[in-house]
């Protein structure tokens, strides 16, 4: 009940809290969305480099969608609020490149929606069972190691970037993990008690107080001094939030939500940070 009351008042806001999920009411509302255009919904049924999975857990079964070669490091990669839309689809397929190579996952964890307005988006996101979130990871993460990746590490962006931050915390089988702009509420997982080193990336003018913004990055930096694990946190100055999504189609939907910045000098940093990181922890140099 106490979860619902907050969902209502924060019916505006593009980040929302709940009991079991990383997400707070104290950003400001953000305007409507357009749909993205055709040329963005195609991606996502057009021919596809990814392999279609199914992996199962306890008594739950849900899809994955797998690229990069088999027997590489494995990298877990998790969604924004939209869903597996075609920019999370883009980074996996980066990511899947880099270095020596890496074989991607995606977990479906809102099984099978995916958002085409920030409204939409917004209800998935607060419809999200997060400690059902956080099994599909770790069962994820089983899948690649039971299919030929040695190590495997896990990434995300926004909500996705608070779910691989808990990850890290809370599934013993992630070897390293890279979050961008997001962090866990304390209810869901608390970063003092991190066991996967954690490397974080955040813009620094996200407006999303608490959840992304260079207050939570500094807050994150500290809990991490405290886990004794390997940690870096990045801050990338003219930044703001979801600043990694590049794509045309990505960059007219962060205008509808007032977020104009473009830097590819960031964007490529971060890359090379990630790689390092990931080359670093997993052995894909």
């Amino acid at each position: 009940m106490a979860t619902a009351h907050l969902l209502r008042r924060a019916s505006s806001a593009f980040l929302s809290s709940a009991s079991t999920g990383p997400l707070r009411p104290r950003s400001p509302p953000l305007p409507g969305l357009l749909r993205p255009p055709r040329a963005a919904m195609a991606t996502n049924s057009s021919a596809s480099p990814f392999q279609k999975i199914q992996i199962q857990r306890e008594d739950t079964t849900f899809d994955a969608y797998v690229v990069g070669k088999e027997n590489a490091p494995g990298i877990v990669v998790l969604q924004e609020w939209w869903g597996v839309d075609y920019e999370i689809k883009n980074h996996a397929i980066h990511i899947s490149q880099l270095g020596g190579g890496y074989r991607a996952l995606i977990p479906d964890l809102y099984r099978g929606k995916v958002a085409l307005d920030v409204a939409e988006a917004q209800h998935l996101m607060e419809g999200l069972d997060w400690q059902g979130a956080v099994k599909d990871i770790q069962a994820s993460v089983k899948w690649l190691k039971s299919n030929g990746s040695p190590k495997v590490g896990v990434t995300g962006y926004c909500m996705g970037g608070a779910l691989s931050i808990a990850s890290g915390v809370l599934v013993p089988e992630v070897d390293a993990v890279v979050a961008f702009y997001g962090t866990p509420s304390s209810e869901l997982a608390d970063p003092s008690k991190a066991k996967a080193p954690i490397q974080a990336h955040f813009g620094e003018h996200d407006s999303f107080v608490g959840f992304s913004d260079v207050t939570a990055a500094k807050s994150l930096e500290e809990k991490l001094k405290s886990s004794g694990v390997p940690y870096e946190v990045h801050i990338y100055p003219g930044c703001s939030h979801a600043f990694m999504n590049t794509s045309p189609e990505a960059l007219e939907r962060k205008k509808g939500m007032g977020l104009t910045d473009e830097n590819q000098e960031a964007v490529d940093l971060a890359w090379s940070r990630f790689s390092a990181w990931m080359g670093r922890f997993l052995g894909s140099a």
